[in-house]
């Protein structure tokens, strides 16, 4: 039972019930330093949200400096770190990555630009329950925390998930739920837009899809309404954005207006006949065309004699000046920069079989997006180890995402794996899930990288194209292709907009979005939407998912013309994996006293042996004949000796009354001294010695198990004792000629 003594704030809490469990918002007992601090509770599950504020402004950047760390903790989960060596909670797993980058995607957009103090939102996850997903309570948390705080934030919002099973809907579904489901929906924002979307969907149709986004909205403003309740009661007066900026003197801020006015005036006429005018079909023009603009604007604001800082800086705000122009553009005119009409994909190429060693490749261009994708199969027994805070378990489907600098004609260092490779590698690999065939189709371990060799819009779609052509070119039967997309967003601030299909380079501006689609010719298998306005509205929602499904559709058809289902057959240098069932009772005898009997089989053969609880046995091998070979030992060790049934066996034991000879891997029977031939021997050496080959019948199993058999063939030629050598040389006279006192007399 739970105690408590002292006291040294108020602890102010605030619920409601939605989806018949009661959210509960608390804050003033934890973490009261931060700027903002609160703990969400959604059943058991709990997570603690904390919002800072640096005092001091970054220099020198030209981004808002947001980061969101998503902490998993396993004592959470009432459990302690598998390993041996390493027992604390360490760097974050995929898990808590793909968490922290969803709600940074749905807090981000509410934040000005111009903001240069860094903020940090920490999640810490406390306690989990098993069935409601933490992420959900750390993204309701993530808007709490910020919403009560004094950071500059245009919120608050809400957060939501949406489970489909046996064709209802299910609001804020269980862990359980979701699993046994067709559809994991995830949605931020408020009653009128939303501001991320994160799903997961087997193959479900798209007007489905939409539904599920309309029954989802009506409870983000529930959420909204709780927060606004806490924030009147607990929040604190927000910072205003000039508290925040660099301290200027009117002198300060009349030379910045006059070089921005400047700025704009030039890019608005400039942009036409550097970028519009003549339609730019490769990013390396469209490039060239902005650093020309921009370094004729560089030149005329030195020449004008103003400060080399202040230049550098006009120069930045001229870029996100010309993405405006370019979707203003879109917008009125129905120009893109590259002369592509708004719902026209760009330019597609498929290949595969790209290596001859591979197990399966595929080459994916939209563009100047290439992505080459390779699949490699293994035995189940490769499949990744789970163990994270609330996911416990094998996977046996990997796709890993790469991206060099070279993709993008940069010079980085390379400094292992970010969380954009990771997000995207997570988000290729939901859309390929749903198509992938059960373990007892195709018992393989998949792993599948895609190589991004170049970039300029939705490189992860590209690896889900990629990833197809891969499997297919593999054999890997999957029910059905999958495609992928991006859709952007064009705004002219005028309350006017546009959605373009096959977003690009300078599209992907202020007042955009970048809404990815992935799905089969039947229905969408993944969605991930981030914006950099303020949300979407459903009709928004609506008109991209319809000019999404026109784009897949096309992707689809065309990729169909190059390679329209799996190999029939795999790879020559694939492994091969022969599966079949065992009595599960038998297993033991198959692994064998601290797993002797298996290691034996391994060492022998070459190959790698799977077991399953069921009884699924799977036996992986290049080699043919190995294989062959370990799968019959393994089916003798199972099998069950018969009453009549023959064996070739091997003499394994000899004793004074009979020879014990190996009928099958771990199963003896008994040949006895009087069975080894028709007549009288003397000792068993005289016919059987260790290590002879011999052929026997089983000719009974008694109460006991014991199997006792007889010699058909093999061991020495009998050698017949010497009574009976006697008998054989005279034979006994017929009884009635014997006498009863001794043998040849006659009793009168």
């Amino acid at each position: 039972m739970a105690g408590k003594k002292g006291k040294f704030m108020e602890v102010l809490k605030f619920e409601k019930e939605i989806a018949g469990r009661i959210l509960k918002i608390e804050t003033g007992k934890l973490a009261n330093q931060a700027n903002g601090s609160v703990t969400v509770s959604y059943g058991d599950t709990v997570v603690l949200a904390t919002a800072v504020i640096s005092k001091e402004t970054r220099e020198g950047i030209d981004f808002f400096p947001l980061t969101v760390e998503f902490e998993e903790r396993l004592y959470a989960a009432g459990r302690i770190k598998g390993s041996k060596f390493i027992k604390r909670d360490t760097r974050p797993g995929d898990e808590a990555i793909l968490n922290g980058r969803m709600i940074d995607r749905a807090i981000r957009p509410l934040f000005s630009e111009d903001i240069r103090n860094e903020v940090q939102v920490i999640l810490t996850v406390l306690s989990v329950d098993g069935e409601n997903p933490s992420k959900m309570v750390g993204l309701i948390a993530a808007s709490a925390a910020l919403a009560i705080s004094n950071i500059p934030w245009n919120g608050p919002i809400g957060g939501v998930n949406i489970g489909l099973k046996n064709d209802e809907f299910i609001l804020n579904a269980t862990t359980a739920q979701l699993t046994e489901g067709d559809l994991e929906l995830t949605l931020a924002g408020t009653s009128e837009k939303i501001v991320m979307v994160e799903a997961g969907a087997k193959e479900i149709p798209d007007e489905k899809i939409l539904q599920a986004f309309k029954f989802g909205q009506k409870t983000l403003g529930e959420i909204v309404d709780l927060i606004n309740k806490a924030v009147k009661t607990a929040g604190k007066e927000k910072l205003s954005l000039a508290e925040l900026m660099p301290k200027e003197n009117e002198e300060s801020q009349k030379v910045r207006k006059e070089i921005l006015d400047i700025v704009d005036a030039f890019v608005s006429e400039k942009v036409n006949p550097y970028l519009l005018d003549q339609p730019k079909p490769t990013k390396a023009l469209r490039k060239h065309g902005l650093h020309e603009l921009t370094d004729e604007l560089y030149k005329l604001l030195i020449e004008k004699g103003y400060d080399e800082e202040l230049v550098e800086v006009a120069v930045i705000k001229a870029v996100k000046i010309v993405e405006e122009k370019v979707s203003a553009a879109i917008v009125e005119r129905q120009v893109r920069v590259d002369g592509r009409k708004l719902d026209q994909i760009r330019p597609l190429s498929f290949e595969t079989g790209i290596f001859k060693r591979l197990h399966g490749s595929g080459l994916f261009q939209r563009g100047e997006t290439q992505v080459l994708s390779v699949v490699t199969l293994g035995a189940p027994g490769d499949a990744q180890v789970l163990e994270s805070m609330e996911e416990v378990g094998e996977k046996r489907y990997m796709h890993h995402y790469t991206f060099a600098p070279f993709a993008v004609a940069e010079v980085k260092p390379l400094r292992g794996l970010g969380r954009r490779e990771v997000g995207h590698g997570a988000l290729a690999e939901k859309a390929l899930t749903p198509v992938l065939p059960t373990k007892e189709e195709f018992p393989y371990t998949i792993r599948v990288v895609s190589e991004t060799l170049g970039s300029n819009g939705s490189s992860s779609m590209g690896s889900t194209c990629g990833s197809t052509l891969a499997l297919l070119d593999a054999g890997v039967p999957i029910k059905n292709p999958v495609a992928g997309i991006a859709l952007g967003l064009a705004t002219n601030g005028k309350g006017k907009y546009e959605i373009i299909t096959d977003l690009q380079d300078l599209e992907d501006g202020p007042g955009g979005m970048d809404f990815k689609i992935t799905g089969t010719k039947n229905g969408i298998t993944a969605i991930q939407m981030d914006t950099k306005t303020d949300g979407l509205t459903l009709k928004m929602v609506e008109q991209t998912l319809s000019q999404g499904r026109k784009a897949l559709n096309q992707i689809l058809s065309e990729l169909a013309e190059v390679i329209a289902g799996p190999r029939p057959e795999l790879s020559p240098f694939a492994p091969r994996i022969t599966s079949f069932y065992i009595d599960p009772e038998k297993i033991k005898d198959v692994i064998g006293p601290g797993g002797k009997m298996i290691n034996k089989i391994i060492d022998e053969t070459g190959v790698t042996i799977d077991v399953e609880q069921n009884g699924l046995v799977m036996v992986t091998s290049s080699n043919s004949e190995m294989a062959t070979r370990a799968v019959m030992w393994i089916k003798d060790i199972v099998k069950e000796v018969e009453v009549g049934e023959v064996y070739n066996g091997k003499v394994v034991r000899i004793m004074d009354f009979g020879a014990f000879v190996e009928l099958l891997p771990g199963k003896d029977g008994m040949i006895h001294i009087s069975k080894m031939a028709p007549f009288r021997i003397a000792k068993v050496t005289d016919v059987l010695n260790i290590g002879d080959d011999v052929k026997v019948k089983v000719d009974e199993i008694d109460s006991q198990g014991r199997v006792n058999l007889s010699l058909l063939e093999g061991g020495k030629k009998p050698v017949p004792s010497a009574r009976h050598d006697f008998e054989e040389r005279r034979p006994r006279r017929p009884r009635e000629d014997r006498g009863r006192g001794g043998f040849g007399r006659k009793r009168y």
